[in-house]
């Protein structure tokens, strides 16, 4: 078989899916801490708990519902049913997350810790298809880099309109009980729903734009022992979940903590747009990195480049940032890290479609949707240690009683700033290094992987 490649419009197409699904990503990663609490007042230590409990649990239902999409076969194809059963699902239950109705006390947390679980798993049921599909659309390697390239730039463009709009347009539809900077839980649940439209509108376009070429369906019925077997058997992907979780919670804590740095440090909660518009362009930017150096330099030296890119990035802003406090320096500073990130993530894209050949090159099956799955779970897992960074920092600071004063003191202040900023760099050196050391497909391993698949799909159309 030929190494076949996608129309333009095939990968506008299920670029546009990624918009919807980060829309509400970002939402749930970007603002849920915030609106969990200092609108509705949860308490840190509830936060503390509910978020690893909720991995736990992802740890078994991710996998699971990779499993369920590799035994998928319907007209509509492999992947494309889950992802329109995903996006609604993940619609309804996001816009019900920023929907307290008014409870309060016991009923509000168990409401809140019901409705976070319910995210996590119908968001799974959408994430794991649509990336799944990624090395299903080719095996041209230029091409699949193409792919991710386009679906990570609508990715970064859905929550980069998060970002950058939600702290102008929360505001706008907010009304009742405020915070001192215009946001409260109305707002945050009408902006939720608009939202969720958007999920859904964008996922069928993506369904209905994409066909599903030269699938693979397997046949072998789900066990939790086949799961898990999947998993250990392929020990790139082991090495792949730890560095890129390690450096994915850095990120994670600069876009999670960054409302409260600019709401309660600088008390300009209107700057994080112009913050995440400089992002935004850094990212576009990055995402041009790999279709660029390909042409010159390999998979694994772009990946090195992005990630020093990123750190050297994070240590300007950490100056410019919380030691200085030259805000417009920390902006253009953001740029630099901007692009590393934006390059990561696309590098990522690509590590993991190589990921399910180097699983049929070792095992003989092929898997990709478990595989897939398992980037949703480092997402989440990438979370949970946002999580205990953000609200340990922030319980050990007293901040949920200092924002019912309204009084911020400047150790809190100066935690906010070291987590947002200081950290992150931490994160991404270390797993600059796992991955230097400890990921080896590259080079004349993968060649030897790209040419057994397809030399195994001209036997399969041969015989």
């Amino acid at each position: 078989m030929s190494d076949y490649k996608t129309t333009w419009g095939q990968k506008i197409g299920y670029g546009i899916g990624a918009v919807g699904l980060d829309l509400s990503y970002g939402l749930f990663y970007s603002y849920l801490s915030y609106y969990l609490s200092s609108v509705l007042g949860i308490k840190e230590a509830f936060l503390l708990l509910l978020t690893p409990l909720a991995r736990i649990w992802d740890g078994v239902n991710d996998p699971i519902m990779g499993t369920i999409v590799d035994n998928t076969k319907t007209k509509m194809g492999k992947y494309r049913p889950w992802i329109l059963i995903g996006a609604i699902s993940n619609a309804v239950v996001l816009s019900l997350l920023f929907t307290s109705f008014g409870m309060s006390g016991t009923k509000l947390y168990i409401y809140i810790a019901v409705m976070y679980v319910l995210w996590g798993m119908t968001n799974t049921t959408a994430d794991i298809p649509y990336w799944s599909m990624v090395p299903s659309f080719t095996n041209d390697p230029k091409d699949r880099n193409m792919i991710a390239t386009v679906a990570r730039t609508f990715s970064g463009l859905g929550q980069g309109l998060i970002t950058v709009l939600t702290p102008i347009v929360l505001p706008m539809l907010s009304s009742g009980m405020t915070t001192a900077d215009g946001y409260s839980a109305s707002g945050f649940s009408k902006w939720a729903v608009i939202c969720g439209i958007c999920l859904v509108l964008f996922s069928f376009i993506c369904v209905l734009s994409t066909k599903e070429r030269n699938v693979v369906y397997n046949k072998e019925k789900f066990s939790f022992k086949q799961m898990f077997k999947v998993i250990a058997k392929n020990d790139q992907l082991v090495v792949f979940m730890i560095f890129a979780m390690i450096s994915n919670a850095g990120w994670y804590l600069t876009s999670g903590t960054a409302v409260y740095y600019f709401t309660d440090v600088l008390g300009k909660s209107t700057a994080q747009s112009l913050f995440s518009t400089i992002g935004a362009v850094g990212s576009v930017l990055g995402l041009l990195v790999i279709p660029i150096l390909s042409k010159k330099l390999s998979n694994r030296k772009i990946y090195q480049i992005s990630l020093i890119m990123a750190i050297f990035g994070y240590v300007l802003m950490f100056i410019f940032g919380p030691v200085l406090k030259i805000t417009i320096a920390l902006d253009l500073s953001y740029i630099i890290a901007s692009i590393g990130i934006g390059s990561m993530f696309v590098a990522q894209t690509v590590f993991l479609a190589d990921i399910v050949d180097y699983g049929e090159y070792k095992t003989g099956n092929r898997n990709e949707s478990i595989t897939f799955s398992m980037k949703g779970f480092l997402q989440k897992m990438a979370y949970t240690i946002q999580t205990i960074f953000l609200f340990g920092g922030l319980g050990i600071m007293n901040y949920n009683s200092q924002i019912t004063t309204g009084n911020i003191n400047e150790a809190t202040k100066n935690a906010i700033g070291i987590i947002c900023f200081g950290v992150p760099p931490v994160l991404i050196l270390i797993s600059l290094i796992v991955f230097s050391t400890k990921f080896k497909l590259h080079g004349e391993l993968r060649q030897k992987v790209h040419d057994y698949i397809s030399e195994k799909r001209i036997d399969n159309q041969n015989q």
